[in-house]
């Protein structure tokens, strides 16, 4: 057990507090990371305000790179001084849905989660929640082996972190989840990180137009850098006018990365009679949907889900660090800023404006932890 310093939620709408935690010794299918960079992300944002519910008190925080610190017993293909990368979903390998390549829904997840201590306690015993058993937001964590990804040479973890959730959940969305076809056309509402990522796989994949919505100006041309050929400002009127306007009767594909029930109405209205429309922004906890029976019944209109990529996570985060490596996947382009641990308030303030695509903290040990306010 080590001593380390984690940002601790301790009420539903507060601050994130920088204490004192104890972390565990790895079980034998666990590695300790030493963390170097975290990604600050909208899902957090939903346990920090309480619109998904959590156990207090809680570390959040899950897209996340490091240093193996330690191993366990049972680990044989990870050694002290590998940088990884932690995927938020482990799986058992074993089960249907794993056997079918699709390890997101693992159906012994809990199970394998499940240890015989708390991962994380306070000085006084008390056990912390991990989000999603990573709790990444501290200076130590656990990770189960199967979980952490080593990034090849030339893949720094101020980077490599960006793998772990919105590259991933976006391109692997595109590819695994609505299977986007070379030459089809797409629309993505949301161009926040993981929108990002899913423009950048749709042009991966070969979409012959791409259109990106959002509401602010900014994020639209960061999009067009990433391969949109089409923005529309969501904010000027309806964007099934606007994306009709341009490609005809609608899109092959739409992506949802927003998380409420408004964009995925629009997100099934914007493709076209036969197309698919895919949710992948997680929505508050309670959100219902209201959609017009007629889209699915006349138009043959899908609306499926894609939850952190739909795939074989380890696999793809493997292949999409390939691509960074030959400079098909853009990742250095979508840091708008890196800030210090004692920063993630004014980070997460920051994420709100919606002028950021991805704000990554580099922890104390980092080689790179920035002076404050200094943007990468």
């Amino acid at each position: 057990m080590i001593t380390t310093r984690a940002a601790m939620l301790t009420k539903v709408g507060g601050p994130l507090h920088l204490t004192d935690i104890h972390v565990d010794d790895p079980e034998p299918h666990e590695v300790r990371i030493a963390v170097t960079h975290v990604g600050l992300c909208h899902s957090d944002l939903h346990y920090i305000t309480g619109t998904v519910a959590t156990d207090l008190p809680v570390v959040v925080g899950h897209e996340v790179a490091g240093i193996v610190e330690s191993v366990g017993s049972a680990v044989t293909n990870l050694r002290p001084g590998d940088p990884v990368t932690g995927a938020l979903t482990p799986s058992c390998g074993e089960c249907a849905n794993c056997n079918a390549a699709r390890s997101t829904q693992c159906r012994r997840l809990d199970e394998i989660r499940r240890r015989p201590r708390p991962a994380y306690t306070l000085p006084d015993g008390t056990a912390v929640a991990r989000l999603g058993d990573l709790g990444a937001f501290s200076e130590h964590m656990l990770l189960r082996a199967n979980a952490a990804v080593k990034l090849p040479d030339g893949v720094s973890t101020r980077v490599g972190c960006l793998l772990s959730c919105c590259v991933v959940t976006g391109v692997g969305a595109v590819f695994r989840g609505a299977r986007v076809r070379p030459g089809s056309t797409v629309a993505v509402i949301g161009c926040g990180g993981v929108g990002s990522a899913i423009i950048q796989g749709a042009r991966l994949a070969g979409a012959s137009a791409i259109v990106a919505i959002d509401l602010d100006e900014q994020r639209l041309r960061a999009a067009r850098s990433y391969g949109a050929t089409h923005t529309v400002n969501g904010s000027i009127g309806d964007v099934g006018t606007a994306v009709r306007a341009a490609l005809g009767d609608g899109v092959d594909y739409s992506f949802e990365a927003v998380g409420s029930a408004r964009t995925a109405a629009a997100a099934l209205a914007v493709v076209r009679p036969t197309g698919t429309a895919c949710l992948v922004g997680i929505a508050p906890g309670g959100t219902e949907l209201t959609l017009p029976a007629s889209d699915f019944f006349f138009s043959e209109k899908r609306l499926i889900g894609s939850y952190m990529g739909s795939g074989q996570a380890r696999e793809d985060i493997a292949q999409f660090a390939r691509l960074y490596q030959h400079g098909r996947l853009l990742l250095d382009e979508m840091v708008t800023e890196v800030i210090g641990f004692d920063q993630i308030n004014e980070g997460f303030e920051a994420m709100k404006s919606g002028e950021v695509t991805r704000i990554v903290v580099a922890m104390p040990t980092c080689s790179d932890n920035p002076t404050a306010g200094e943007t990468s």
